[in-house]
């Protein structure tokens, strides 16, 4: 019991800071910076990755493109630079998606550890800013609705799994996921993405039900991946800043991988419509 409670407070915590980052610009921006570098930190525990050239590289794409989005969002060149950022980043998920599914590890040369932080993680946060300030505009519920898809999907997943789960999703890496719970966690996304539509008065029904999917399919890919590094390193959690839940990247892997994608998607409807 004693356990749940702190598990509930330290999540309550959690939710508070995101959400009430979000009723500022300056704090979204101040927030998305500090889970990032705490996100960082736990990532290079589990890849072994003892440097300060990750940080360097997570301010410097960070602190440029938070400058693009406030002040030259507009700009050919900035669109450009935007653009390269996110199809690098998508190549690497792309290629972490087929160690996933192909290798027993996930390869951890040197390289592969500074393009992991890089652009497995660092970028996924620029996304996040750049979605929180969307055709450059202040867009915070937009940020808010994917997380909210990324709570709904994670809730029903466990609690279909628990009840009903009896096909395993990918029993190697994460034996407690089953195919139940993944269709489970898409449904009540899908059916959650009705009442963010019309509360948010963001996007219209059908592209928040497509967010919904995307959401479910590539966050739920994105716990699998972090879930691999964990069992690489041969640890349970990623941290344990948060008490119950344990490490910051154990709550974010699934906005971390499926930002990129949201992103992706919110650029084809603007060019669409």
């Amino acid at each position: 019991m004693k356990e749940l409670a702190i598990r509930a407070i330290s999540g309550a915590i959690y939710v508070i800071l995101l959400i009430g980052s979000l009723y500022n610009q300056a704090a979204t921006v101040i927030l998305i910076s500090v889970f990032g570098i705490i996100c960082l930190t736990e990532l290079s525990r589990l890849i072994k990755l003892k440097s300060i050239v990750q940080y360097l590289i997570f301010l410097i794409l960070f602190g440029g493109f938070w400058y693009i989005s406030i002040y030259h969002s507009s700009h050919v060149i900035s669109d450009e630079a935007i653009q390269i950022l996110l199809v690098i980043t998508i190549f690497v998920n792309l290629l972490l998606i087929k160690d996933l599914f192909t290798s027993k590890r996930i390869p951890l040369f040197s390289t592969k550890r500074y393009i992991a932080t890089t652009f497995y993680l660092s970028s996924a946060f620029v996304f996040m800013l750049l979605i929180s300030n969307y055709d450059n505009e202040f867009t915070p519920l937009l940020l808010l609705g994917g997380f909210i898809l990324i709570w709904v999907n994670d809730s029903a997943a466990y609690l279909v799994g628990k009840n009903f789960g009896k096909q395993k999703l990918f029993p190697s890496i994460s034996p407690k996921k089953t195919v139940e719970g993944f269709l489970g966690g898409l449904l009540f996304a899908c059916l959650s993405s009705y009442f963010i539509a019309t509360y948010t008065e963001t996007l219209g029904f059908t592209p928040w039900l497509v967010l919904a999917i995307i959401v479910s399919v590539f966050g739920t890919i994105g716990d699998l991946i972090e879930s691999k590094f964990k069992r690489q390193a041969k640890v349970k959690d990623s941290g344990v800043i948060m008490p119950g839940h344990g490490g910051l990247l154990d709550r974010l892997d699934s906005i971390i991988f499926a930002s990129p994608f949201i992103y992706l998607f919110l650029r084809i409807t603007t060019y669409v419509s």
